[in-house]
Order: C-alpha cells, then sequence, then structure tokens
C-alpha cells in the first residue's frame, strides 16, 4: 500500500497491491508549490495522503476508502502483520528528503469524553492529573476513529495530553470501537472496560456495547482489546456506556437507539445488575423516550447524589436525571455545536475546588475532503463559584 509522489507528471496516487495485483486507489493533483511535507494516514481501510508547502500546515489531498477495502482489507491481523513501514526515492530526488517518521496516527478532533473512574465515581487522579477517555477521530467517518487515553492537568485545562490508545479485536479484525468508560478497580486488581461498536458501523446492523475486564494498564501506551458484547435490556442499537457501584448494585446507563433511518433517533435509558457483578442480569430502570437526539448518558456524582446527565440535540440542553431517570431539570451551562457530551467534574479537592464541564464541538477539519466525522475541539466549561 504505496502513496507514489510523482512530480513529473504532477499527480499523487495510492496503490494498493492485493491477491490481484496492484490497484490504483485514487489520484489528485499536486500543488504547484514544492511539498514541504508529505503524509500518509491509514485508518481502518481508509487511505489518506496529506501534504503541506513549505512552512505551511499538512492538509489532505487524496483520500479512498473503498478500492482499498475492495483489494486489501487492513483491518485482518494476517494483513497488518504481514505490512511494514517503507519508504524510498528515487530519481536523483533522496537527497531533498531529510527526516521520515512512523508510528500511531494522532486524532484530527476529540470527542466522547468519559472521566476515568473507581467503582465508587471517585475520579483517577494521579500527580494532579485527571484521566479521562475519549474518541479520537480519524480522517474519515466513525470507522475511521479509535479510542484515546488522556490526561487533563487540573492546575491548567490547556494542558490536555494523550497518553494511550485502545484497540478492539473481535470478529477476526482489528478494530477502532470508541466511546466508552474505563472503570479502575484496584481492589479487584482489574479495570472494567465498556465500549461501543462503532469500529464496523453499518446503519443494518446497528451498534451494540461491548466490554471486557483486564489485569493489564490500560492508562498508558497502546492496547488491543478482546471484547465480547454485554447483554443489555433493549432489543434495540445502544451505546455510550456510563458505569458505577452504587448502594452495592452497579448502574449502567447508556443510549438507546430506535431508529436509524429517516434519522437518527436515541435516548438515554439506565440499567441495574441483579447480580453480584456489572454483566450480571442488568435489567433496565427506565428510558425518556420523549427525547429524539440525546446522547452522552453519563453517571455523574455532584454534592454527595448521583444523576444522570445526558445531552439533548434537539432541545439544545443538557437534561439531568435522577437514578430512576425521572427528569429533574438541566445543567445550567452553554451548549455548543454538534451534540456535546456533559462530563461534569471537580477540579481538585475540597468545596473550594471548581467544577468543570469536560466536552466538545462540531468543530470538522478538512470536512470538504474526508466527509463528516472529523470533529471536534475540546471544549472546557467552568462553573462560576457561588
Amino acid at each position: 500500500m504505496l502513496a507514489r509522489w510523482d512530480a513529473a507528471t504532477g499527480e499523487v496516487r495510492i496503490e494498493v497491491t492485493g491477491p490481484d495485483g496492484v490497484t490504483v486507489a485514487g489520484t489528485a493533483p499536486l500543488f504547484p508549490e514544492p511539498a514541504g511535507q508529505v503524509a500518509v494516514v491509514v485508518n481502518e481501510n481508509q487511505v489518506t495522503v496529506l501534504a503541506a508547502p513549505a512552512g505551511d500546515a499538512l492538509c489532505p489531498l487524496l483520500t479512498s476508502r473503498d478500492p482499498v477495502r475492495t483489494a486489501l482489507d487492513l483491518r485482518d491481523p494476517a494483513v497488518l502483520g504481514g505490512l511494514q513501514y517503507a519508504w524510498g526515492a528515487g530519481g536523483g530526488s533522496a537527497a531533498g528528503v531529510r527526516r521520515v517518521r512512523a508510528g500511531l496516527s494522532g486524532p484530527v478532533g476529540v470527542r466522547d469524553p468519559q472521566v476515568v473512574r473507581r467503582p465508587d465515581g471517585t475520579p483517577y487522579v494521579v500527580d494532579g492529573r485527571l484521566y479521562l477517555t475519549m474518541t479520537s477521530a480519524g480522517l474519515g467517518f466513525f470507522q475511521q476513529a479509535h479510542w484515546g487515553v488522556w490526561t487533563l492537568d487540573l492546575a491548567d485545562p490547556a494542558r490536555l495530553e494523550q497518553v494511550g490508545a485502545l484497540f478492539s479485536a473481535r470478529d477476526g479484525r482489528v478494530l477502532g470501537d470508541h466511546a466508552g468508560h474505563l472503570v479502575v478497580d484496584e481492589p479487584a486488581g482489574r479495570t472494567i472496560v465498556v465500549v461501543s461498536s462503532w469500529g464496523d458501523h453499518d446503519t443494518a446492523v446497528g451498534v451494540h456495547v461491548r466490554h471486557t475486564t483486564t489485569s493489564e494498564d490500560l492508562l498508558t501506551g497502546v492496547h488491543v482489546l478482546e471484547t465480547e458484547r454485554l447483554d443489555l435490556p433493549t432489543e434495540e442499537s445502544a451505546w455510550d456506556p456510563s458505569l458505577a457501584l452504587l448502594d452495592g448494585r452497579w448502574h449502567l446507563a447508556f443510549v438507546e437507539c430506535l431508529a436509524f433511518s429517516p434519522r437518527y433517533t436515541f435516548h438515554p435509558a439506565l440499567a441495574v445488575a441483579t447480580g453480584a457483578d456489572y454483566a450480571q442480569g442488568l435489567r433496565l430502570v427506565a428510558a425518556d423516550a420523549s427525547l429524539e437526539q440525546t446522547e452522552g448518558s453519563l453517571l455523574t456524582p455532584i454534592g454527595g447524589e448521583w444523576y444522570v446527565l445526558a445531552s439533548d440535540g434537539d432541545g439544545r440542553r443538557y437534561p439531568v436525571y435522577d437514578l430512576r431517570l425521572r427528569r429533574l431539570g438541566d445543567l445550567a451551562a452553554p451548549y455548543g455545536t454538534n451534540i456535546p457530551h456533559p462530563a461534569v467534574v471537580r477540579a481538585g479537592q475540597g468545596r473550594r475546588a471548581p467544577w468543570w464541564l469536560l466536552t466538545f464541538d462540531g468543530t470538522a477539519w478538512h470536512e470538504d475532503v474526508l466527509g463528516y466525522g472529523t470533529h471536534g475541539d475540546f471544549v472546557v466549561l467552568g462553573a462560576r463559584p457561588r
């Protein structure tokens, strides 16, 4: 799988070598100016070539998915295991290449923030840094995204750093499942993972919640997780799981989706486990079917009480529910673009520590070339002290 940069013809093209030979998966004209940087990014089966004139930022020239997938499935572990990073230059141009780097691609946007918590809801904080997970948007739709682990400096909300990346191994493929929750259960020596199956999203199949537990430290490094489907009390699609152990019983907030056409129609729901562990005998407490564009259902402790917070895209507000999913009101907070999730957390210890709402917006990155899915910007809202 090569991106060929041909200055003589003024063209860049993507070539994929599969069982049936070489396929040209796409072509595009080069910039009129000489390139200062060239990059190739693989997200799932989508390959994107980016370039920048000297001193400018990278921007996409060419992206291709379906022709790549037809020639070679890059989600197949056997295919991935046979690939390595490579580069070369001909025609006397090698002297013009000064530096080559390769590795995991970062996000062009973030969304779906969830605070990493202990089972009792305590935020996971180390050396003044709060751990959270977010979807790392790729160069395309939801299948091109993956799940990232981040730290946020509680002394400076502008200091956000990605420290980990999480992928899923299921159905014989490596996928970028995302929009989930990590619960670090230190006494049990495990981390509980609940995540949404967006990595191979297909409206004909739907979305579901998956889970696993592991003794690995998932808060740093790159991990590929083997997960299985979580038996939720719904026959509909589901995503955005949020988990907590409350009064000795595991509670799971999630989003229930009733339809994908003519538009995605979804609302918050809450389940409780009747068994000893989080996956045992989940039964439905309630769902708010009066809303049609409401997701980001997050179990959140505030002032010694637990609430389910959500985000209503139609009403442009953040509904607040109790643990019977009765509507109490709305968060007093500005509502941005897209459907921003309300991850509310205290930025420190004590009554004087400020409250923050960690969220995102709909800011896209080169949507004209890459399409929907490259959003959004990370947004921190701060509560005024009373």
